[in-house]
């Protein structure tokens, strides 16, 4: 199953440690990355993303409000919320919207529960 995700922080240094983290655990999988939620929502107007993994603190939106954008086009999508700020609101806000919680710095053994499920979720969908 080809599997694409759409890594999206305004940190380029957080999408390189984001994707080395997705390499270690799924070497064939596709990356796209993104530096804003704006550029994420024009990513995704042109190419076709399966997961989505979303720094919560970005400057122009941060990443509830992305999450929720995409939400409201790909309501199946599995996402996660990316960030070092760990706060209860945070995490429940997440949830709230169907997203999952994953702390900064990204790290394989962080993201493999996440894209476990993801996995799965997506072979239920096209399967």
């Amino acid at each position: 199953m080809s599997v694409t995700v759409l890594i999206v922080d305004d940190s380029k240094l957080a999408r390189i440690v984001a994707a080395k983290a997705l390499a270690e655990l799924q070497p064939d999988w596709q990356k796209l990355e993104a530096g804003s939620g704006a550029q994420a929502l024009e990513v995704l107007a042109g190419a076709h993303a399966d997961i989505a993994l979303i720094d919560f603190n970005m400057s122009e939106q941060d990443g509830l409000e992305l999450a929720r954008a995409i939400r409201a086009v790909r309501a199946e999508m599995p996402i996660a919320i990316i960030t070092a700020n760990i706060q209860d609101e945070i995490i429940a806000q997440a949830r709230e919207i169907g997203a999952a919680f994953i702390a900064k710095p990204v790290t394989a053994e962080g993201l493999s529960p996440f894209l476990s499920g993801a996995a799965l979720k997506l072979r239920s969908i096209k399967g």
